[in-house]
């Protein structure tokens, strides 16, 4: 059985940064991917980024891009996430997830992480 685990939320000021982590207990196969979604208050849990097992292989929703960055360690099964520029907007539990290829869609995923609340505060 697949767990994910993430870990560095908080409370961040505005303008901040976050850096998260997920980490698989093993690889669900070569072609896997990763992802995270977030869950704000009022809103449906939403798409935020992607990648591949694949270097070459990223993909981020239109509200992060330019502020996000996602990158992996392949040796030690683990994904990062790191966002700048934070907006109260951000504020929501971010989740990590896994499926077998890239998607922006939350039903695609099939291994989901318990989730880490990122609060954007004054």
């Amino acid at each position: 059985q697949v767990r994910l685990v993430e870990s560095g939320g908080g409370v961040v000021q505005v303008g901040g940064s976050v850096s998260l982590s997920c980490t698989a207990s093993e690889r669900t196969g070569s072609n896997d991917a990763m992802a995270w979604f977030r869950h704000a208050p009022g809103k449906e849990r939403e798409f935020v980024a992607a990648i591949s097992w694949r270097e070459s292989y990223h993909y981020y929703a239109d509200f992060v891009k330019g502020r996000a960055t996602i990158s992996k360690d392949n040796a030690k099964n683990t994904v990062y996430f790191k966002m700048d520029n934070l907006r109260p907007e951000d504020t929501g539990v971010y989740y990590c997830a896994a499926s077998h290829s890239l998607a922006a869609t939350a039903t695609d995923y099939y291994y989901w992480g318990q989730g880490t609340q990122v609060t954007v505060s004054l």
